[in-house]
């Protein structure tokens, strides 16, 4: 797997992309969590044909207590009514601290005691480990677990990340009961690699793309599992039907998104969220555009800019 990449011939035309859309978790305009609107966006998600992700990034979900992540999963629950969502098993440790693996198993077993799939976020304790060690904490995990998703997280998005060599990522396809993972390294070099041997080793496992200045990875085999994609779920899924129907109308629709995606996600990346909070609140979708008061927020004249690209989405997605 260490022979250059070909990305022409790596390219899936009429193949159908599973869409995962990590919800953002909107605020009121007091700063209390806009519940209502949170709940309908989760509906808007799964009506759209994207399976609607909680408790990620996008949701704040290191920024929650465990009370508020365990409402965010109720209210999932609940307005979903049986649909399929994943969630984020997060476990918030310090630099230094050791690998907790009940606190793992804890996390995963509140998602799917919620009716949910497990997502596991990286943290200290976890990439501290070395290879052999990390592989088997995976399969600890597993053991207790009948599906996850495994994540890699570049440090840009957090400082706990880590993003796997391949040896790693191979260890990963050999567990079955990891279906996939979400690759956030905002790499296509790394993400094409993670392909290759997907397409060597196991055809059924995810390779969920998480970068939002490469969306287009979904054209190589990628599927995705994408904050961007809360700011426009109706419009991601017709981007998919048009690349499955082989329609010509899948590359300036995606262009429009790639857009945004560039916008919102500049420097200081982690603001995304409150760009995202912006959009919506455009949409008139959310009530405010406030984001959590420990994130980064963007400028007020960012709203003209985004207001200029959902006239545009308005229009191709008419």
């Amino acid at each position: 797997m260490t022979d250059a990449i070909d990305p022409i011939h790596m390219l899936r035309p009429r193949r159908k992309i599973t869409g995962i859309s990590a919800v953002l978790l909107p605020f009121e305009a007091n700063g209390e969590i806009a519940w209502p609107a949170f709940r309908a966006h989760v509906a808007r998600t799964a009506d759209a044909g994207l399976t609607p992700a909680v408790n990620m990034d996008t949701g704040y979900v290191n920024l929650l207590d465990a009370a508020m992540r365990a409402r965010v999963l109720r209210e999932a629950r609940e307005e979903l009514a049986g649909r399929p969502f994943v969630a984020g098993a997060f476990v918030g440790d310090k630099p230094g601290d050791r690998f907790n693996l009940d606190a793992y198993r804890r996390a995963a077993a509140e998602v799917q005691a919620h009716g949910g799939t497990p997502v596991v976020f990286q943290c200290y304790g976890l990439t501290a480990l070395r290879r052999d060690e990390l592989l088997d904490a995976y399969r600890a995990i597993a053991r207790e677990c009948p599906k996850f998703i495994a994540f890699e997280l570049g440090t840009q998005f957090a400082p706990f990340g880590r993003i796997y060599d391949l040896d790693t990522y191979a260890g990963l396809l050999d567990i079955p009961q990891c279906i996939g993972a979400k690759h956030s390294s905002l790499s296509r070099e790394l993400e094409w690699q993670r392909l290759r041997l997907r397409d060597a080793k196991r055809l059924d496992f995810m390779v969920l793309t998480g970068n939002d200045l490469g969306i287009d990875m979904v054209m190589y085999g990628s599927d995705y599992l994408l904050g961007l994609s809360t700011f426009a779920p109706e419009e991601f899924a017709l981007r998919d039907r048009y690349w499955l129907d082989g329609d010509s109308r899948f590359y300036e629709l995606n262009d429009l998104l790639q857009y945004l995606g560039f916008f919102a996600f500049r420097p200081p990346v982690p603001a995304y969220k409150h760009s995202a909070a912006q959009f919506l609140h455009l949409r008139r979708w959310i009530p405010s555009d406030r984001a959590h008061p420990q994130s980064p927020t963007r400028p007020e004249s960012d709203r003209e800019v985004l207001r200029d690209i959902l006239t545009r989405l308005n229009t191709l997605g008419s």
